[in-house]
């Protein structure tokens, strides 16, 4: 047996591979990019919060917060899209949310800041996929949740 360690490889994805590997577009693209793909195990995407984003208009005028089921979609999202990579799949034709457990909010999101989504895998079964999902800002926790998603592929 080798007991040769292999060096992690670190994947990412930019705007372009996102919107080939998710069926969501604008408005409802959460994602910017990812950064820091481990394989279908973790990876942190990135969401920049601009003002300009639609759910501001009436989420809350005068004190704009984008709400927080968005960060837990961002979150969804951003596993589906290290799912489908990881396997080498082709753009699936539906990524179905299927559970959100734990949900906790614990600090506004507001324009200008950068939400980082850290996805860690906790089970994955056929076409079904178990996350634990964080949102920080500047390294601070901002919401969390058990996520998991279903791809169908045809």
């Amino acid at each position: 047996m080798d007991d040769t360690v292999l060096p992690i490889t670190l994947d990412s994805l930019d705007i372009q591979q996102l919107l080939e590997a998710l069926p969501h577009r604008y408005p409802f693209l959460l994602v910017d990019k990812i950064i820091r793909m481990k394989g279908d195990e973790s990876c942190v995407g990135i969401k920049n919060v601009t003002i300009n984003e639609p759910h501001f208009q009436g989420h809350f005028p005068g004190r704009p917060v984008m709400p927080g089921i968005l960060l837990i979609e961002g979150m969804a999202q951003t596993a589906g899209a290290l799912c489908v990579h990881s396997k080498g799949l082709a753009r699936p034709k539906l990524v179905y949310f299927m559970t959100i457990d734990k949900a906790k909010f614990r600090k506004p999101v507001v324009p200008g800041d950068v939400v980082e989504y850290h996805l860690a895998k906790t089970a994955h079964r056929r076409n079904m996929w178990w996350y634990k999902g964080e949102a920080k800002v500047d390294g601070v926790l901002v919401a969390e949740a058990l996520i998991s998603a279903m791809l169908v592929m045809d």
